[in-house]
């Protein structure tokens, strides 16, 4: 076994959620060693052509891990991994942290362009733009891509999203604990709500504490200046100031060392993947790699 390669703990805790072999000759046998590669090519970063032969066919490790993060299977091993971690207690409900980070995107991981339009007159034309779905964003440091996390208080991330990386937090804060479904191996509904949500000033609006008062989500967010302002201003018709506990808001910083150790994998540091949904499986690969070493 090499460093970084699954232990045999860990490969059997994946094993409920893997895939069945497929056809006559089980070309899905070997598992183990394309996953390997997987995390091989996600804790260096390397083209996927420089993968070692002891993995395999580069190509064959590529398109299982393009496949299984296009047809969401990724997603579906994780949530087998935390119905596991779940029924044994150790997933903490108590506090669920949201945050972002920023990844810079390689140049290689620019995606399909639209058609800038045609020098018209005296008028420039017009830079061309990157496809929405791609999830990249352009801003003074180039190509940017945004992982907006959900953590829970073991240092694991619950939930993700990806979006380009000028997008701003707030309206984000509702999709992503929306993504929290922990699936119950002994029966019942997913566990989908934690007990109280902590987050920075960047996630304070009316919209986002009125969906939390109505998931009964207790909450530590604490209030911007110009909205406080705006409040004091309208009286009694701005309604009662938001409660915020200073000791709670401490624990923001679960989150954080969430991404630092996200981020310690250099496939997700940087973005290297062309196409968003890939990135996606790449980063829930890295959420998984923390889920198995807990």
């Amino acid at each position: 076994m090499g460093r970084g390669d699954l232990s045999n703990e860990g490969w059997a805790r994946l094993g409920p959620g893997l895939p069945k072999n497929v056809g006559r000759d089980g070309r899905w046998k070997n598992h183990r060693q394309v996953i390997n590669g997987i995390l091989f090519r996600l804790r260096t970063g390397i083209p996927w052509w420089d993968l070692p032969t002891r993995f395999g066919k580069w190509k064959t490790v590529h398109d299982r891990h393009r496949r299984w993060s296009a047809d969401g299977t990724w997603d579906r091993i994780l949530r087998v991994v935390q119905g596991d971690a779940d029924a044994e207690g150790r997933i903490d409900w108590s506090m669920v942290s949201v945050d972002s980070t920023v990844c810079r995107a390689h140049q290689h991981a620019a995606g399909a362009r639209k058609q800038a339009p045609r020098k018209v007159g005296k008028r420039r034309p017009q830079p061309a733009q990157h496809r929405a779905d791609e999830a990249l964003g352009r801003s003074r440091d180039g190509l940017s891509t945004k992982i907006h996390l959900a953590g829970e208080g073991g240092l694991r991330p619950s939930a993700m999203l990806i979006t380009p990386g000028q997008w701003g937090d707030a309206p984000q804060m509702i999709p992503v604990p929306e993504r929290i479904h922990v699936p119950r191996p002994a029966g019942g509904h997913p566990r989908a709500r934690p007990d109280h949500l902590n987050g920075d000033k960047a996630y304070s609006s009316r919209r986002n504490r009125r969906y939390l008062r109505r998931r009964q989500i207790k909450h530590t967010i604490p209030e911007r200046k110009d909205q406080r302002a705006n409040r004091q201003r309208r009286g009694s018709a701005g309604g009662r100031p938001t409660g915020f506990d200073q000791a709670i808001y401490k624990r923001r910083n679960e989150v954080e060392r969430t991404i630092n150790a996200l981020k310690g994998f250099r496939a997700v540091a940087t973005r290297f993947d062309k196409r968003a949904y890939v990135f996606h499986g790449t980063v829930t690969v890295a959420t998984l790699r923390l889920w198995l070493r807990s």
